[in-house]
Formats: C-alpha cells, structure tokens, sequence
C-alpha cells in the first residue's frame, strides 16, 4: 500500500448553471502501486488559479510518493508544513492541498473497501433534504418562477436563487425588483418550500441597504440571506443581525480553520459556508465541521463544482449533525453528469449516503480527457 503517482489535472467546461460561463477545476489523481486511484478536486474557476494549483499538486505530490495512503491525516500536516512560507492562512495553497486531500481519502477508502462516510464514523441521519441551487438568468420575474417551479415538481425542499449573476435577471440591484421576485417567488412555491437568497461578488450591498432588503424579504418568510455584505465583516454584520431575524450565511471565501473560527467566535454567522473543494479538503472541512458543532451553528456543504466535490460534501454533510440541507444544481452539466458513471442526485426530494467504497463515484476518464485544459 504505497502511492505511486501523483498527478494533477486541469479541467475547463461550460457551465449551463452559469450562462454557460467556462469555468475552471484542477483534479489531483492519486494512484497506488495496486492500480488504484483516488480523485479529489480544487474547485479553482478562473484559468490563472487553476495552473498555479495544477504546478503545486504536482510539486506537493511529490512528498507522498512510496508514502502509505492510510496516514491521510499525517500526509495532510506534511503539506502544511511543507508550505509553511507561502499557506500558512490559505490561498493557493489551500486548492492544492484540498484536491489532493480528498483523492487520499478516496483512495484510503478504497484500499479498505469502504465508504469516505464510514471513515468519518458513519451517518448520523438516514437522509438530508435537497435543494436546488441555482442562478437567475431570465429577465422576466415570471419566466425565473416557473423554471424554478419546474425543479421543485420533482420534490425539492426548496431553493437557493443566487442575485447578481450572468444573464438579464438584475436581480440584487432594484428594492422594488428584488421585493416583486420573492413575493411572486414565495407565492407560486406555497409556504412549505424554503428559499434562500445568496448574494454574488457583483452586489455590493452597504449596511442600510442589506437591512431593507432583508427586512421587506421577511414578510415572505426566507430561510437565509447568503453573503449580503460578502466576506468576514464582523461589524456589518453584527449591525445587520440586530435589525433583521432572517439567518445569515457566508463564510464560503474562508481558507482555513483560522478563518472559520474568527466568524465563528463574531457571532455573526447562523449557516457557514464551506467548500472540501477549497477549503483543505475533507480534513479541513471535518475541521470546520467540529467548530459549527461546538458553537451550536450550521454548515453548508458548497458543492457547486463537479461530482467529486459533491461526493465529498455528501459524505461530510451525514457524517455531523451540524448540517441542514444539501444543493444540488439543477441544469444538467458535464461536471456532475457526464463525469461519473452515476450521476449523484435526489430521491424524491431527499438526498442519502452513497455506498461504494471511498468517495463512491466512479470517474470516466476519457470524459476527463475531454476537458483537460491546455495551456
């Protein structure tokens, strides 16, 4: 049981999700002298990020060979030390560590034929409720309903629209806009689906601004505000907490536990966002995971990027209590659907663990061929 190889391969593919925007991945390929791989994902999305972290998975993968892949945690902390000078508090780093993290934990699962979930100590839920996780595109508020209406006729719990996106919504710009989509939004979903609001890095929301917001969208009862004021924003968000009963989310753009724990000890955070794909892997999420748990809030699995990532957040997401509901994108992607043998999705509505051994996904490689990026 010693790693052979270490490769790192990046990916470029249109995303129907996001107006068909090209977006970025860099897989990291672990493979044993038995033959066998683990996958794991860095959820890179711009072309620059992605050959920086392709160069660091390469060189960092180096340290693992003829190590034992059982010692994922140990290999994990030889990184980081390893980094020292250049991730102390995350970055690139943190995408390369991330991807390659993720493909050891495959790869040990598989070397003892089981689950990624089950070497986290099992579920702790029999299943999750999924959501749909999506970007308004059209201009018409009428036309965004009933696509989202359409998704949820297939038993989603409900929606998170994100504001601020490619395409004519406009969304996140006019109060009387915003206020119109989630009253018709809320009207045509009846009462008993949730909706979250999440707001993209081209919304620029002051204080007084987000509170209006959040204040009018109360009266239709959503969920969560996501990133209304963007990053850590202690005092912001302290000021937009006591005006305001809606729970507040963020905290996606974080890199390490160190970031996790100053928002978390702010007080100011209800539902932490939190990607395997970026932030340290699936040892660093269980990090952040046994925070959320000590503080008595939420996390959120970010999974917006391909089938590993999400196979990951899954197993993560039933391996503590801490978490709520799992997202899912809704438009059909080469990402999640094209990748992997069996796409991973819901059952009426409700998400359950997966039961092959490690990540419990199997990756068609010519697929991965297919959107390797090229310089």
């Amino acid at each position: 049981m010693r790693i052979k190889k270490v490769e790192a391969i990046p990916l470029s593919y249109p995303e129907p999700n996001d107006f068909n925007a090209i977006r970025y991945l860099c897989l990291a390929k672990v493979t044993d002298y038995e033959g066998r791989v683990g996958w794991g994902e860095a959820i890179t999305q711009f072309r620059e990020a992605t050959l920086a972290t392709r160069v660091l998975i390469d060189e960092l993968g180096q340290l693992l060979i003829n190590k034992n892949p059982l010692s994922n945690v140990a290999l994990w902390h030889q990184i980081k030390d390893a980094a020292w000078w250049y991730g102390y508090r995350g970055g690139i780093l943190s995408y390369a560590l991330a991807a390659i993290d993720m493909a050891l934990w495959d790869l040990k699962g598989k070397v003892l034929n089981c689950t990624v979930l089950d070497l986290l100590g099992g579920p702790v839920k029999d299943r999750i409720p999924a959501i749909s996780s999506s970007h308004a595109h059209h201009e018409k508020i009428e036309a965004i309903v009933e696509e989202i209406q359409s998704w949820m006729s297939t038993g989603l719990h409900g929606v998170k629209v994100a504001f601020g996106k490619r395409g004519n919504a406009r969304l996140g710009i006019d109060f009387g806009r915003d206020v119109e989509f989630v009253k018709s939004l809320r009207g045509a979903l009846g009462d008993d689906k949730l909706i979250m609001i999440d707001l993209g890095v081209a919304i620029k929301w002051d204080v007084a601004t987000a509170i209006k917001r959040v204040k009018a969208f109360e009266d239709y009862n959503i969920t969560w505000i996501e990133e209304p004021l963007g990053a850590y924003d202690p005092g912001g968000y302290a000021a937009l907490r006591s005006h305001t009963n809606t729970l507040l989310a963020y905290g996606e753009r974080e890199w390490t536990i160190y970031g996790y724990e100053e928002i978390l000890s702010s007080g100011t955070v209800d539902v932490v966002g939190c990607d395997p794909a970026r932030a340290e892997g699936i040892t660093g999420f269980k990090k952040v995971t046994e925070r959320c748990e000590y503080y008595k809030r939420y996390i959120n699995a970010h999974a917006w990027s391909s089938a590993i990532c999400s196979a990951a957040s899954l197993a993560l997401s039933f391996a503590t209590p801490a978490s709520w509901v799992f997202e899912l994108k809704p438009l059909k992607n080469p990402m999640q659907h094209e990748l992997v043998t069996e796409p991973i999705t819901h059952k009426e509505g409700w998400m359950y663990p997966l039961q092959k051994p490690g990540l419990g996904i199997e990756i068609i490689e010519e697929v991965v061929d297919h959107y390797r990026a090229t310089e």
